[in-house]
């Protein structure tokens, strides 16, 4: 469709003409006087308008046309008015743009550069409905703090709504990074203790030997420190919801305890004798096979059925397609908001950066690479380099067939190291190399073992005769 313009002139010979000069490119409506450019305004909403301040009743002096301005753009704020006038006076074009409108040209008006006046300006106003309609989206598309457009998000959208209106435990499957905490706090928005508290634990953030007391409180004089009666975490959801995070990392004596709680719903403080009943409702979250878990005894068998009741999966980042995208800006506005830096934006060579990367962290990640970003651009533009991710998507186009081999090496150097903490011979096993190789390979990729080093290392190490490995000058 063709984009709709109105133009209003009270005279009829300048309307004709502009008509049929525009009308190939535009959809063209004709007004004279301030109520019909109002009526057609309103029925048909165009984005531009080309408005003569010389209206009647009184088309020498420039106040109709003004007025006409004024009504426009309370009705459509973001409307652009092109000021035509043979006013051309400076004080009149100050006046016009300052009460709102987007442009002033004097007449007599060339037909070209008009035309090119008109491109642009309905290019400016496209982008900025874009962003307007962006913005809806990104409230609309808000889900208790969770954001996004993508089929696996509207899956989980919909999988929150169903699961808030039961009081059955609810377990979370998904990489960290995913937002598995606010899945958790919406579905505590959405449910009937909303108004009660939602109290959330990290069960692999805390020592062991603290969690038992963190979880189910503790008794004056319970343990060394205990200097005063302390509530746990479970005693204090009372009436809302308990968030169990990484509910995989939780010791097996603890497993039993809270077992003991979902059947009963009563603990025990440490130290205590006295059974204390709770009301809460239990959503845990993992970002480990907890099936594999239980098969492999880490995990009890009959606490994950008690658990799973209700399972839904967080999509990985990198499988949200266009989300990526929706999250990047939404992160860049509030941060940008809060810096002081309004109107930043992101390079072509920044989203292609964005859409390459394959987002390990997930949306945590995409948050602190936006936010460290932000702070320190100095541009309006975001470049991939910003995000440090140049080297990533756009440098890997570059890349040497020989670099591309020693960054393999290295990774797979590093990854055996790594299994066997930094044990010389066993990584040399994995890799099916000798040590004395495996040494001269680790000094090529500049992993940082010396000669001086290794012999230091292989003093530590089984004798050869015990490597598994033969050193054979055909490996080198």
């Amino acid at each position: 469709m063709k984009p709709k313009l109105l133009l209003v002139d009270d005279d009829e010979e300048i309307r004709t003409q502009m008509k049929w000069a525009l009308m190939n490119d535009h959809e063209v409506f004709l007004a004279e006087d301030r109520a019909g450019a109002l009526n057609l305004f309103q029925e048909h909403r165009p984005p531009v308008v080309l408005l003569d301040l010389g209206l009647p009743p009184h088309p020498g002096t420039p106040e109709e046309g003004l007025a006409t301005l004024s009504e426009l753009l309370s009705q459509d704020p973001y409307a652009k008015v092109i000021i035509i006038s043979g006013q051309s006076e400076k004080s009149t074009a100050l006046q016009a743009i300052g009460a709102g409108a987007y442009d002033f040209l004097a007449k007599p008006i060339q037909v070209e550069e008009l035309r090119v006046i008109l491109r642009r300006t309905f290019h400016v106003a496209a982008l900025e409905r874009d962003y307007r309609e962006m913005q809806a989206r990104v409230q609309t598309d808000t889900f208790e703090g969770l954001l996004g457009t993508s089929p696996q998000m509207q899956q989980v959208f919909s999988a929150v709504r169903k699961v808030a209106g039961v009081d059955a435990p609810v377990l979370i499957l998904g990489e960290s990074g995913t937002g598995k905490e606010i899945a958790a706090l919406a579905i505590h928005k959405r449910s009937q203790r909303k108004d009660g508290p939602f109290i959330a634990i990290n069960c692999g953030a805390i020592p062991e030997n603290l969690l038992e007391s963190e979880l189910f409180g503790h008794e004056k004089g319970s343990f060394t420190g205990a200097h005063a009666q302390r509530k746990g975490r479970i005693e204090s959801s009372n009436g809302g919801t308990l968030f169990l995070d990484e509910i995989g990392e939780l010791p097996l004596q603890l497993q039993v305890k809270l077992l003991r709680f979902l059947q009963e719903q009563r603990i025990e403080r440490v130290g205590g004798r006295q059974l204390i009943q709770v009301d809460t409702r239990v959503i845990a979250a993992t970002n480990v096979d907890l099936k594999k878990a239980t098969a492999s005894g880490a995990f009890r068998e009959d606490l994950y059925y008690r658990l799973a009741v209700v399972v839904f999966n967080l999509p990985p980042l990198r499988d949200r397609g266009s989300d990526i995208g929706l999250l990047a800006h939404e992160f860049l506005r509030r941060n940008a908001s809060a810096t002081g830096k309004e109107g930043l934006t992101f390079s072509k060579d920044a989203v292609k950066a964005l859409n390459a990367h394959r987002w390990p962290g997930n949306v945590r990640e995409l948050e602190n690479r936006v936010k460290r970003a932000v702070i320190m651009a100095d541009g309006k533009r975001l470049t991939a380099q910003d995000l440090e991710l140049e080297s990533e998507s756009i440098g890997s186009a570059s890349l040497s067939l020989k670099d591309a081999r020693e960054n393999a090496e290295r990774d797979v150097v590093r990854r055996a190291l790594r299994k066997h903490s930094g044990k010389i011979a066993p990584a040399a096993a994995d890799l099916g190399i000798s040590r004395p190789t495996l040494y001269e390979l680790m000094d090529k990729l500049g992993l940082g073992k010396t000669e001086r080093e290794a012999k230091a290392l292989e003093s530590t190490e089984p004798s050869s005769e015990a490597d598994p490995v033969r050193s054979d000058t055909s490996e080198k």
